[in-house]
Parts: C-alpha cells; sequence; structure tokens
C-alpha cells in the first residue's frame, strides 16, 4: 500500500455519475477512516448498488430529512442505523437531487488493523470489515459522518487504488426481499474478505 502522505483522495470529476458504475467502479478503491485514535485503511472489496427507482431503497419514496444525503451529489456520506445494532456505510451516487447510494459490504484491512481489532476483538483479520455492519464497527462509522464530503482528506474519505482490482464478480444483493432478483452487488472475485456464502459469490459476469 502507498505510504500514508501517498494515497491521494478520489476528487469528484473521478466519480462516475450513475449508481451501477460507481458501485463496479469502487472495487479495489481505498476508503480511509481518520479518528483521534489514528486511521484505519481499507480496500473495498464488495459494494451493492441501489440506483434510481429501486424500491429496496431508502430513496424510493423521495426524500426525507433521514435519507437526504442520498440527494446530493456523488461521493457523500449516508450513514443509517439497522436492526437496532449496526451502522451501515453508503455513497451516494446520483447528480444532486435524484436519489441513489453505493452500499459498502466488504474490505480488504490493509491499514490500522490494530486498531480495528480493538474495536471488534479477537477475530481473524479477514473478519474484521467482511459484511457491512462489521465494517462500520471497526471504522468507527458514526451518525456524525452523514453526509460528510467523502471526496477530499476528512473523518472519512475515498482514495486511489493501491492496486488494480482482480476480476469483478456480479450477483444479487444480499438480505433484501424487494427486488431481490436484481443483479446489483459487485465484489473481488477470490478474495477472503468478501461476505456471503458460497451462492452469493459466483459470478455471474
Amino acid at each position: 500500500m502507498p505510504g500514508r502522505d501517498e494515497v491521494r483522495p478520489l476528487s469528484r470529476a473521478e466519480l462516475p455519475v450513475d449508481t451501477m458504475e460507481m458501485a463496479r467502479f469502487l472495487i479495489g478503491k481505498l476508503l480511509v477512516r481518520g479518528t483521534p485514535e489514528g486511521r484505519t485503511t481499507g480496500r473495498i472489496v464488495e459494494t451493492e448498488a441501489y440506483p434510481p427507482g429501486d424500491a429496496s431503497g431508502h430513496h424510493f419514496r423521495g426524500e426525507t430529512a433521514a435519507n437526504r444525503s442520498m440527494f446530493l451529489e456523488p461521493g457523500r456520506a449516508y450513514v443509517y442505523f439497522i436492526y437496532g445494532v449496526h451502522f451501515m456505510l453508503n455513497v451516494s451516487s446520483e447528480p444532486a437531487r435524484t436519489g441513489g447510494g453505493v452500499l459498502l459490504r466488504a474490505l480488504e484491512p490493509v491499514g490500522g488493523i490494530d486498531l480495528m481489532r480493538a474495536r471488534r476483538g479477537p477475530v481473524r483479520e479477514r473478519d474484521l470489515t467482511r459484511g457491512p455492519g462489521r465494517l462500520a464497527q471497526a471504522m468507527a462509522v458514526v451518525p456524525e459522518l452523514n453526509g460528510v464530503d467523502m471526496c477530499e482528506e476528512g473523518p472519512i474519505w475515498l482514495a486511489e487504488a493501491p492496486r488494480p482490482a482482480g476480476e469483478i464478480g456480479v450477483s444479487v444483493r444480499i438480505g433484501i426481499t424487494k427486488e431481490a432478483h436484481q443483479l446489483r452487488r459487485y465484489f473481488e472475485r477470490g478474495n477472503p474478505c468478501v461476505s456471503g456464502s458460497t451462492a452469493h459469490n459466483r459470478s455471474d459476469n
């Protein structure tokens, strides 16, 4: 991985202004989180797309105070709480005033691993950020990050890829009931940090 000072934030101009394209584009890129305790960094290896018109997306019925970050320009953080247990981290992905988002489902830990482990407990390294709830815990995702610009160095941001992504697979999304047949989940094939079952990780592309 590049040294700490060599990691370059992705500019907004580099981001696809399309949810499906964004979900694929983010595979292999870095997610960087800075806190007073230190910096944690993970390589994005799994995403799910929630484009405009998707009945399973929080934006489906229009903009509200709760989902407003999904209607900002691409590259904003959308954070929500689910099941009374986990936070989830998404990236806004459509032109401003159009709702859309990409859920970050899994990372490959590459920096600040001891700090991730302090937050997550004594688990295998591959399990530190394997799944969106674990990812959020390891990366200290909190409500205050909602709406943050992830295209500039700050509390949480997206950065250039340390190496090219491997072969990218596509499958149905995990744990949803509406539009569950849609092939809107992307993952780096063969990466042990990808979540889901063997069946989920069979590529249809």
